[in-house]
């Protein structure tokens, strides 16, 4: 029989990051201002908090991280222009943002890592579960894993995972988690987890993408955890403390997701989300994928 766990209302999204694989674009703005065709991805991420329920968002920046909040910011000079105009449209665009969700701020200071970050949470967050999603993994709104996370941690406490299976050689790219299944087919319990590992050594293809739900006993951990590979502080690292010890902060399990990821943090992965994302659009995809089909039909 399962139980019903707090209901989670916080989300914290780690955006202190320096971006160096998109340089010279990131030279002066963030990667997570990055267009995904007209909106920037991190517009993306907090839509899908939003829409789990989570409008309660702590985003944890670094330097030169300032455009971030003025996006979700009032532009009242930019407002009143559109509004003069009469381009009601724009208008409702540039308001979209500023009223997606009620926004917080905290600056993580030394680039210590998904844990460091995580763990500059912790005064905002106190003693809740709440959600961690991370800007460049964008997850279709079609397939909402972060609500079905949430369900899962409200019926079974402690915390949750997302998981997807890759091939075994991409293995190493990724923490990935050692599990055994449970009654549901798309959540399973997870036993270990080890960060970037061998494709030799890794326990199974079950990758960690970029969303967990975590209860907030995290934050003890996290502050005794110290710097793991990278020389950073690890949240898988804490993540496998909390497996191996359900005294703690309870089970871990892992909603494996199947739907549609698009991947911002590569460069190449991120042209074909744009890509992608833009052939759905119904006001850009029937003229994009008529040039696209006539594009790809010259250089074959």
């Amino acid at each position: 029989m399962t139980q019903s766990h707090p209901r989670i209302s916080k989300a914290v999204i780690p955006a202190a990051g320096l971006g160096t694989r998109f340089l010279p674009a990131t030279k002066a703005t963030p990667k997570e201002m990055l267009p995904v065709v007209d909106k920037p991805a991190i517009q993306y991420v907090v839509e899908e908090a939003v829409a789990a329920g989570l409008d309660d968002v702590l985003m944890v920046t670094g330097r030169n991280k300032r455009p971030l909040e003025d996006h979700f910011d009032r532009n009242y000079e930019l407002e009143s222009a559109l509004q003069k105009k009469g381009d009601a449209g724009r208008l409702a665009k540039v308001q979209e943002s500023s009223d997606l969700a009620t926004m917080h701020y905290v600056r993580q200071g030394d680039p210590k890592g998904l844990g460091h970050a995580v763990l500059c949470a912790a005064p905002h967050v106190g003693d809740e579960p709440f959600a961690v999603l991370l800007g460049d993994d964008l997850i279709d709104p079609r397939d909402p894993l972060l609500q079905r996370m949430v369900e899962v941690q409200e019926q079974r406490g402690g915390s949750v995972i997302a998981l997807m299976e890759v091939a075994p050689e991409q293995i190493h790219l990724y923490g990935c988690a050692a599990v055994e299944t449970t009654e549901d087919s798309d959540v399973v319990q997870v036993s270990g987890l080890v960060e970037k590992p061998d494709p030799a050594d890794a326990p199974s293809n079950y990758a960690i993408i970029g969303r967990y739900v975590l209860d907030p006993h995290i934050f003890d951990i996290l502050r005794r955890t110290e710097p793991g590979r990278g020389g950073e502080i690890q949240l898988t690292d804490a993540l496998q403390q909390l497996a191996a010890d359900e005294k703690i902060g309870g089970p871990v399990h892992g909603v494996v997701f199947k739907g549609r990821r698009y991947d911002t943090g590569d460069r190449g992965d991120y042209l074909r989300a744009i890509v992608r994302l833009a052939c759905e659009r119904e006001d850009l995809g029937p003229d994009f994928r008529t040039w696209l089909r006539s594009y790809v039909a010259e250089e074959m």
